[in-house]
């Protein structure tokens, strides 16, 4: 499985609108994003984990539909439906139960190097931190770091994920 984070990862965020996406006047996938989950949905499962506290699945999934998006994801993962927030380990623990996966079958990509990839790698997880504003770059043995979408399926290859 593939987890993306949802805001500055899937969708933009912009911070002058408040409350759930799905109401914004305007919502807007990340480029490149709709062709790396195309790539990705042959061969893994995809989901979607945000620290969203203003929507639960349903508003989630309608702001993805206003872009077309919603059905790439097969779960959607959110604060409000977890009971933690995505910066605690026990975030991606509860995910991993609910799945009744191994983390080392689960790969985190997000924006943030360290809420989405380092709690990520402390629950177990490999992670690619998507980093398209800076040249900035970290990697370990449990992350990789892009710039841009293109180089997702290399980078979680690198990490360990099997394409067929």
């Amino acid at each position: 499985m593939v987890l993306f984070d949802w805001g500055d990862t899937v969708m933009r965020n912009f911070p002058s609108f408040s409350g759930p996406m799905h109401a914004w006047p305007r919502v807007e996938e990340i480029p490149g994003v709709r062709t790396a989950l195309e790539i990705l949905r042959p061969s893994f499962r995809i989901g979607l984990a945000t620290n969203a506290e203003d929507s639960n699945e349903t508003d989630i999934r309608r702001a993805l539909m206003r872009c077309g998006l919603s059905d790439a994801f097969d779960s959607v993962f959110c604060t409000r439906q977890i009971g933690h927030r995505k910066s605690e380990r026990a975030f991606y623990l509860r995910i991993l139960e609910t799945l009744e996966i191994d983390a080392s079958d689960v790969f985190m990509v997000g924006d943030s190097l360290e809420g989405d990839v380092q709690v990520a790698n402390s629950a177990g997880i490999s992670a690619v931190w998507f980093n398209p504003g800076s040249q900035v770059s970290s990697s370990g043995e449990c992350h990789r770091t892009i710039h841009r979408f293109e180089d997702l399926a290399a980078a979680l290859q690198e990490l360990g994920a099997r394409f067929p």
